[in-house]
């Protein structure tokens, strides 16, 4: 078979992929019980599952992982001799946030100038559509997959509880594989075929600051009575020095990347930096994203402004993430992040820091036959080479898999270009890219299996 009719099978399977991934779209699979109810991921998983049993993968089954959610898992057997892989997404979603900044529903795929907008359009259930659509487009093309798959769904990658983690711990046979494929990043760019070879680790921890025994009016007590909100404030503050690069004491936060640049030109666009404003911290745009730590602060509980009582506080509470460059222990990073915040809390203010969670940064190794096999593939696909960048997300499940299976080539790739708005509202995706991601994904299996197996793609 060629080339083409592999294009051509991809491009016939893509109104199927906008239907379906409308589908899927529309659970509201956000994997935490107090904002949207279970069911939504369980109808979730259920879809995926029948989805993967429609293309002829047998053993499916959902997987009850530790921290309460379930996984959808599913295989089959290759040729003779050839290698396996493994394909990953996960099909739950980050939340919608502020339902009002959306210009369409949030969970009902609305086409608008092109893309295909909604939550999880791009991350992550536009990339379980690039696997099914690569693994259809096999089928109609070649009548069948060259080679062994494995195929695990996540249903709790966005909450950071490492359900998978703990699964694959203590079932270690269960996903082997000679290659995994984590179909969980994107393109650098539209149209530029990218894979990501570094991930930064995460840490989070949340800060409770107490100073009176129960609010007090700020007229009769404010000016001596110690406010836990302006506390908090002030620690939150002490987390990056006056250039914005991150201050906390033990973490560097002078390293640079080496790999692709990031113009600051494209950096602005990508992250709609509005204009006059200036960008956080020293260095590129590349070090800042990819090679150094960075804090941010997730959410504050304080009154909202409406609603608000005069009032001197006498708790306050926040979440703080630290992404974690590689080359960075994560034990170092979460004791360092403790330390400064429970440090640097004024006026003898009462303290508690609790973590929640972490997973360690990734650096793949690049020079493996399953990614002269994916270059060739994206280079077909795109038309031009394939360059690898970093990515300042993070994924725990590569360090697990690695760990499992030192042996395995984890390559990270997927329809998330900066555009999509991950995580943001009015998030989608570009149809052209998961065209183009399907393809390559389709091609790169067929060109593994041939170099693997010594037989002609």
């Amino acid at each position: 078979m060629t080339q083409q009719s592999l294009a051509s099978a991809v491009r016939s399977l893509m109104p199927r992929a906008k239907a379906e991934l409308a589908e899927l779209v529309s659970f509201q699979s956000v994997a935490d019980p107090r904002q949207f109810p279970v069911e939504e991921c369980e109808k979730a998983a259920r879809w995926v599952a029948d989805a993967l049993a429609a293309e002829g993968l047998t053993g499916v089954r959902l997987l009850d992982t530790p921290d309460g959610t379930q996984s959808v898992y599913a295989e089959l057997a290759g040729p003779a001799g050839a290698p396996t892989v493994l394909l990953y997404s996960h099909y739950d979603v980050q939340p919608p946030l502020d339902e009002s900044g959306w210009h369409s529903p949030a969970f009902e795929l609305t086409e608008r100038d092109g893309r295909w907008y909604g939550r999880g359009a791009a991350d992550c259930k536009g990339n379980i559509l690039m696997h099914l659509t690569a693994l259809r487009a096999l089928r109609q093309a070649d009548g069948g997959y060259p080679v062994g798959l494995k195929v695990i769904v996540e249903g709790s990658e966005e909450q950071g509880t490492g359900g998978l983690e703990q699964y694959a711990h203590a079932h270690p046979e269960l996903l082997t594989a000679d290659v995994v494929v984590i179909g969980d990043t994107g393109n650098f760019a539209p149209g530029l075929p990218t894979v990501t070879a570094t991930l930064r680790g995460i840490t989070e921890a949340a800060l409770t600051v107490t100073t009176l025994a129960g609010n007090l009016h700020s007229g009769a007590f404010g000016g001596a009575a110690p406010d836990a909100l302006q506390a908090l404030v002030k620690v939150l503050a002490s987390l990056h020095d006056e250039h914005g690069d991150v201050a906390v004491a033990g973490l560097r936060a002078d390293q640079t990347w080496s790999g692709v640049a990031y113009p600051e030109e494209q950096f602005r666009a990508d992250a709609k930096v509005l204009d006059g404003t200036a960008l956080t911290g020293t260095g590129s745009v590349a070090d800042r994203l990819w090679a150094r730590p960075a804090v941010t602060v997730l959410g504050i509980d304080a009154p909202p402004v409406i609603g608000a009582t005069s009032s001197v506080h006498s708790t306050a509470r926040a979440r703080v993430s630290l992404r974690i460059p590689p080359g960075m222990e994560l034990k170092t990073a979460q004791e360092a992040l403790e330390a400064h915040l429970l440090a640097t809390v004024p006026l003898g203010a009462r303290a508690e820091v609790e973590r929640l969670g972490g997973g360690s940064p990734f650096s793949a190794d690049t020079t493996g036959p399953a990614y002269e096999a994916m270059g060739a593939a994206m280079q077909e696909a795109f038309g031009t080479p394939m360059v690898a960048s970093g990515e300042g997300g993070s994924i725990p499940l590569c360090n697990t898999l690695h760990t499992l299976y030192p042996d395995a080539e984890i390559i990270l790739i997927g329809v998330e270009d900066p555009t999509t708005q991950i995580h943001a509202v009015n998030e989608s995706v570009d149809p052209a890219e998961l065209e183009r991601m399907a393809l390559t994904e389709a091609l790169f299996l067929r060109n593994y299996a041939a170099l693997k197996t010594g037989s002609p793609a």
